[in-house]
This record gives C-alpha cells, sequence and structure tokens, in this order.
C-alpha cells in the first residue's frame, strides 16, 4: 500500500477507536450496544442501528456526526472524495469487528460476523 492509504487507514482506525470511546458516558456505550447486538457496522464507514430505539438511533445519530466530521477533514487533508474515505473506513470497520458483532452484508441484511 502506499503511503497516503496507510496514513488513511491509521487516521481511520484512531477515528473509529475515538468515537467508541468518546461515548462511554453513555447510558449504554458503543462497545456495549456492538456487544447487545444493538448496531452493528456498515460498508460505508457508519454505524448503523440493528435494534431500534430511541436511545440506540441517538448513539448512533451521535457517533456518525463525529464520523463524518473525521471523514470530511480526511477527504480534505488528502485531496481525496467523501466516496473514498468512506470506502476505506468501511472496509476498516468490518475487518475490526469482532467475531459475533453485526456487520451489513450487501444485500442489506444484518448478520453476525
Amino acid at each position: 500500500m502506499n503511503n497516503l492509504t496507510n496514513t488513511i487507514i491509521k487516521t481511520l482506525a484512531f477515528a473509529l477507536l475515538v468515537s467508541t470511546v468518546a461515548f462511554s458516558a453513555w447510558a449504554i456505550s458503543v462497545a456495549d450496544a456492538k456487544q447487545q447486538g444493538l448496531v452493528g457496522e456498515m460498508s460505508n464507514g457508519y454505524l448503523g442501528v440493528v435494534v431500534e430505539s430511541a436511545e440506540t438511533k441517538s448513539l448512533v445519530a451521535e457517533v456518525n456526526k463525529k464520523r463524518k466530521s473525521i471523514y470530511m477533514n480526511l477527504a480534505r487533508k488528502n485531496k481525496i472524495t467523501m466516496q473514498q474515505v468512506t470506502l476505506l473506513a468501511g472496509k476498516k470497520s468490518y475487518a475490526k469487528t469482532q467475531s459475533g458483532h453485526f456487520i451489513k452484508n450487501s444485500s442489506g441484511q444484518w448478520i453476525k460476523k
């Protein structure tokens, strides 16, 4: 991989970590929500709601707001499109998703990894 891709991947990994840790003050954290099967990762680099509730919708909205901001900054900084950033972020989040946690497949179905 080239240096730009490595830099983007490292930054995305950091962004995903920050977005997970940043919500530890919530009644339910991202990690807990993933463990309970309430949320999952999507191929576009964003978190998705698996089980609908006001709490999970709010959590997902806040996480995705922060991710979008990070992705926009990465796109500007590296002079690439948001689509390129979110594609890389999606691949990275799928790779980092723990076994037993949910990911959304290409058919739009939530499946356990």
